[in-house]
């Protein structure tokens, strides 16, 4: 797969380290019960189809970049830099 980097343009996705959903998981409160924290560390939405993730341009320039891109083609569609990306 190839990401392009919004700064350092097309590149390997070995260049990057995947952080994971781009859309902030909201941390239950500290005392939410044993459940409402097994479902925050252990469930994740497995999405087919168009998804929003964070990855850190760990090789190159040291942008954090949302990668939008189709889980069942593996086509990257959109990259942004973080800090300008819509949430």
């Amino acid at each position: 797969m190839r990401i392009t980097c919004p700064n350092c343009g097309e590149r390997d996705r070995r260049e990057f380290y995947y952080q994971g959903d781009a859309v902030a998981l909201l941390r239950p409160a500290p005392d939410a019960g044993s459940e409402a924290w097994d479902d925050y560390l252990h469930n994740r939405d497995n999405t087919a189809g168009d998804i929003r993730d964070l990855w850190f341009h760990e090789a190159g320039c040291g942008a954090w970049v949302v990668v939008t891109r189709n889980t069942v083609t593996h086509a990257v569609l959109e990259t942004a830099l973080a800090e300008r990306s819509p949430r």
